[in-house]
């Protein structure tokens, strides 16, 4: 990584100087992190923080996690340049790349998949239609609503029908149980053959892709956990709604990963890219007044 100190800097850029030094930054192969609350300088950088405890644990993780913490800043300063949909496929091909990694490879050593035991009844999702409105719930309280393959589908499915039905005006998603979602489902990680078929799974079966065309008309209300994928859909959704406890985190690169369910597109159209690049790295905890401070979410219901 580059760590610059821009604390103390009185040094004056012209506008040329300014821009070549952005466009060296934007090539930089890995991580680039500034100290500093105002400069000209800042919005060049993939991080920036002014807590020296917040920058020990960015150079931890980095550390740990090299290939990962370079790719997710590469992928974050291409996917606010494109349009969404080609953007979560660049997303998808990042993760697929560090899905055959080293990193994630060690990680998946030490936690081989495990079957996942369902003890909720009924489906993934409880569809509710009252005229021109859907209610919908993630149903796998035991789970703590973790988007297993099972959950994908559903998602998916129910997805499909919004964009095909224009009848359905309002649509609100919230979750059973303790929490809205852990996000990916731990216990199937590494389960797929291979990464290129992981990545030809996620072209056709990505919730996000089908969430894009009807985002308009979905709101989410979200409570406690909401880790992973349990932000990064819900962060696509014309309007978000937390309870108080509500907390937000992208743990993924303990993993040797990147936000691989549309977060690296979603979260920095509402919060930028270098706060995202800031949760993704230190796969710190966000708390609801923080999240709403930042755009994160829209509002605290309690």
């Amino acid at each position: 990584f580059l760590l610059v100190n821009l604390q103390n800097d009185s040094i004056a850029l012209n506008h040329e100087e300014q821009q070549r030094i952005h466009s060296w930054l934007q090539q930089l192969p890995c991580p680039s992190i500034a100290i500093g609350v105002k400069h000209s300088l800042l919005s060049a950088f993939d991080v920036v923080v002014s807590a020296t405890h917040d920058l020990n644990v960015l150079i931890a993780q980095i550390e740990s996690k090299p290939i990962a913490a370079m790719t997710l800043v590469q992928v974050l300063r291409t996917t606010m340049t494109v349009p969404a949909v080609q953007a979560l496929h660049l997303e998808s091909l990042a993760y697929a790349t560090l899905q055959g990694g080293p990193e994630f490879r060690d990680w998946s050593s030490a936690n081989p998949p495990k079957s996942a035991v369902i003890t909720d009844p009924g489906p993934p999702l409880l569809v509710e239609r009252t005229d021109n409105d859907l209610h919908v719930r993630l149903n796998r309280p035991s789970r703590r609503n973790a988007i297993s393959v099972e959950m994908r589908d559903a998602l998916t499915e129910v997805f499909q029908l919004i964009a095909t039905d224009p009848s359905l005006q309002h649509i609100s998603i919230s979750g059973n149980g303790a929490c809205f979602s852990v996000g990916g489902d731990v216990d199937e990680f590494g389960v797929a053959s291979d990464s290129a078929s992981a990545h030809v799974i996620r072209s056709i079966r990505l919730p996000a892709k089908y969430l894009l065309p009807c985002a308009d008309r979905v709101t989410f209300h979200v409570h406690s956990a909401c880790i992973g994928a349990g932000i990064e859909i819900p962060a696509f959704g014309r309007h978000i709604s937390a309870a108080r406890n509500a907390f937000f985190q992208l743990p993924e690169i303990r993993f040797g990963l990147i936000p691989g369910a549309g977060g690296c597109v979603s979260i920095p159209r509402r919060i930028g890219r270098q706060r995202t690049a800031y949760m993704a790295l230190t796969a710190k905890k966000i708390n609801a007044t923080t999240a709403l401070d930042w755009g994160l979410i829209d509002a605290i219901v309690d």
